[in-house]
């Protein structure tokens, strides 16, 4: 039975710092036992100062961490599914770019956030993701882990279920949905929604999350989750600090799930009019 470590993080302004915390992560997961570290969305670096973010992206030091993480990866033996990085593009955007670092020195699988997080809260907090990173444009699912096909998916996408409905066709066993879910959103639908989006796809859902207050002044929500295909809550980390989870995955589950509740097989093309 696959084990699975979630790294519940506080990730601030300095890369270097967010990527010694996950090289350690990495190899406690390790020493726990797992064969696959999840971390979170903005995992090596967040930080609402664009320009400042900018500049950070520029550095050697930063372009040389996908390399540092692949090494650790292998050094280790745990894959490292990275919730995402910033990626400076050449159009002067960044993507918000997951990788799936495998142990084995094959290359990592990408995944770039679809959905933009542009939206002013009732709170005062004003989001406009879109004024710095380009939108990805494609479906990810790795067709081989130790948790069988994986669907990556980030933060905001969770809110679409056109992106789970996509995943669940194309038969993902899990799908990762790492996160900086705001407090105000995330108490009022993370848990509910993880929760539907492992019922709809038949699929573990594993849900690594940014906790805290943060340097560049936001304040998230915890909570790093993993879900069966029942819908039921196997991890639960709560939102108040952070650290490291495991959790046991059993892939059986899923096909007792879809034959109690056939809805894949079961689905229909819904008229457009």
């Amino acid at each position: 039975m696959p084990r699975v470590a979630l790294l519940q993080m506080n990730s601030g302004i300095d890369p270097q710092a967010n990527l010694t915390a996950v090289l350690a992560g990495a190899r406690e997961a390790g020493e726990g036992g797992a064969q696959i570290l999840f971390t979170p969305e903005m995992s090596i670096l967040l930080d609402a100062n664009r320009k400042r973010a900018g500049a950070t992206m520029a550095s050697a030091d930063y372009l040389g961490i996908g390399d540092a993480l692949a090494d650790c990866a292998r050094d280790t033996g745990v894959n490292i599914a990275l919730g995402s990085m910033p990626v400076p593009l050449p159009d002067g955007k960044a993507a918000n770019r997951a990788f799936y670092f495998p142990a084995d020195r094959i290359a990592p699988t990408t995944y770039d956030k679809m959905h933009m997080f542009d939206v002013d809260l009732a709170t005062g907090e004003s989001w406009r993701e879109s004024n710095a990173y380009q939108p990805g444009g494609h479906v990810v699912a790795i067709e081989e882990t130790l948790v069988g096909r994986l669907g990556l998916t980030i933060c905001y996408d969770l809110r679409f279920p056109a992106l789970f409905d996509a995943l669940g066709q194309r038969r993902c066993d899990a799908i990762a949905v790492p996160a900086a879910f705001t407090r105000p959103t995330g108490a009022a639908h993370w848990h509910v929604m993880l929760r539907a989006r492992a019922i709809e796809a038949s699929a573990f859902i594993i849900a690594s999350a940014q906790v805290g207050s943060h340097e560049d002044g936001r304040e998230t929500y915890g909570h790093s989750l993993v879900v069966d295909p029942w819908g039921e809550v196997l991890l639960d980390m709560g939102g108040e600090a952070p650290g490291l989870g495991f959790c046991e995955i059993d892939l059986a589950r899923i096909e007792e799930v879809r034959a109690q509740v056939p809805s894949l097989a079961n689905r229909r093309e819904i008229p457009k009019s």
